[in-house]
């Protein structure tokens, strides 16, 4: 970690995420924060039982059949509200492409 001036504020939100970053603790974090942008996002946190995230693609898996028929009409709406939610997240650590983080939702 780079050391700061005394001289320079620095928003406390860049300090962890340059903590993260240089403690290799990234990745998980950040899935942490994806999947609490989905549990907002969809409002079905007490019916998922599953959350996975891997390469843009997060399944989740969803203990009743009623409730993922009426997510799966909302998928688009679903991946473009979690991927607003982490652009506006500031503890989201995010990479140099700049794009949406979700980019499939896969419902089980």
């Amino acid at each position: 970690m780079s050391r700061v001036s005394r001289k320079s504020a620095v928003p406390l939100g860049e300090l962890i995420q340059e903590y993260l970053k240089s403690s290799r603790l990234g990745s998980g974090h950040n899935t942490q924060r994806i999947f609490a942008a989905w549990d907002a996002a969809s409002g079905a946190a007490r019916y998922t039982v599953r959350r996975f995230f891997r390469d843009g693609k997060l399944y989740i898996t969803v203990d009743s059949s009623v409730v993922r028929s009426q997510l799966s009409f909302q998928r688009q709406a679903l991946l473009d509200k979690v991927n607003a939610l982490l652009a506006e997240d500031e503890l989201y650590i995010r990479d140099r492409s700049g794009g949406d983080v979700v980019k499939e939702l896969i419902l089980k």
